[in-house]
């Protein structure tokens, strides 16, 4: 992509006073016209905007952000000069589980810095309290150790707590970890230095949805949140307040029939992990193993329900065989039964990998925001 054409798309990105998901609804219907409008057609030809049914306001809105292009161009040139990628909606390299998880609320621009082939990789989030108690922060490492083991990517907030453990002790175990910043990238500059030789391994990537040079602010913490959930296939709760970013977090990612474990908390617990076990969160123990004992109380659809999810959490990192989805959920199940009810899923089909079955995830279409 050129130079001008990233122009263009910072331009629509920082834009004032438009929702991203109405943005990227001007970008959708650029996209469907026939013939295609380009993204500098879109800025230099007015003549378009009624056919893309602007209204009246995001005419003069496009109007006066066209005097943005030229201090945008200059940003645009710092970036790249310094290493910084520039990745629009529409960009292959843009993270296909963002667009799956948030839809047409997807960020229109991503700022990164580092290996972006991450981001074709699977990954899981570990959320939580910036005070976590000392049990949390156990759940955290002890789920940060097997997600690297199992090769999964660690998606980290980068804020105190349950955040910057999660990112610590994925990288202390040689795995692989995504900083999502609340503030612009390029305000970073003191992580850049401290994570320099994971950057340069390809062992971390920074990410940042915000205007480049914007500082951190407690808006931009809260709006980070959602981001942290999009890129993550499978998210993990330490810890849970009845408030607050964590449960919120939560309470949406279950709207949206998100997979989302959340540790048993011990009986003395002052926390809201067992209400969002109650509201339909997946029960784990410390180590992130599904609760046994909680699951035998759950009614049976409850129970198909979960070990749907995990079925389709272990598969969604390639094929598995039979004997490892077992091992992996540690049901009492035999081989006979799990490989019925394996068959009985629309969504996952048998395959063979030098003479060996393995199950996988049935690959359909799919549309831009799917």
């Amino acid at each position: 992509m050129t130079n001008q054409e990233l122009t263009y798309w910072v331009t629509l990105a920082l834009m004032p006073k438009i929702w991203t998901k109405r943005k990227n609804e001007i970008y959708v219907n650029c996209f469907n016209h026939n013939p295609k409008i380009s993204i500098i057609e879109l800025f230099e030809e007015p003549s378009y905007w009624d056919e893309l049914g602007l209204n009246d306001s995001e005419k003069e809105l496009f109007k006066a952000t066209y005097s943005q292009l030229a201090n945008n161009s200059f940003l645009v040139e710092d970036m790249l000069s310094q290493g910084y990628d520039i990745i629009p909606l529409h960009s292959d390299s843009y993270p296909a589980i963002l667009k799956k998880n948030l839809k047409i609320a997807a960020p229109t621009v991503i700022f990164t810095k580092g290996n972006k082939n991450i981001f074709r990789e699977h990954s899981i989030a570990i959320v939580g309290s910036r005070k976590a108690d000392e049990i949390s922060l156990k759940f955290t490492d002890n789920v940060a150790k097997k997600a690297s083991s199992e090769n999964k990517i660690v998606v980290s907030g980068f804020a105190k707590g349950v955040d910057k453990q999660a990112l610590d002790s994925a990288l202390e175990n040689g795995g692989k970890s995504i900083i999502v910043l609340p503030q612009g990238i390029m305000t970073f500059s003191s992580g850049f230095r401290q994570y320099y030789k994971e950057i340069t391994q390809g062992r971390v990537l920074v990410m940042s949805t915000f205007a480049p040079q914007a500082p951190w602010r407690k808006e931009l913490a809260m709006a980070r949140n959602p981001i942290i959930y999009g890129m993550a296939s499978d998210i993990f709760v330490a810890q849970s307040a009845n408030n607050g970013g964590t449960w919120s977090g939560v309470i949406d990612g279950l709207r949206k029939k998100r997979s989302i474990y959340v540790r048993c908390p011990e009986t003395n617990e002052a926390n809201a992990n067992s209400e969002l076990i109650k509201k339909g969160s997946i029960p784990v123990d410390i180590h992130g193993d599904i609760c046994k004992y909680v699951m035998d109380e759950l009614e049976e659809d409850k129970q198909d329900e979960i070990i749907k999810a995990k079925i389709i959490s272990i598969l969604s990192a390639g094929p598995v065989s039979l004997k490892n989805i077992l091992l992996k959920l540690k049901l009492e199940w035999s081989d006979y039964k799990m490989k019925k009810y394996l068959e009985m899923q629309q969504g996952i089909e048998k395959c063979k990998i030098k003479n060996r079955v393995y199950y996988s995830l049935k690959c359909g279409q799919m549309s831009l925001f799917e």
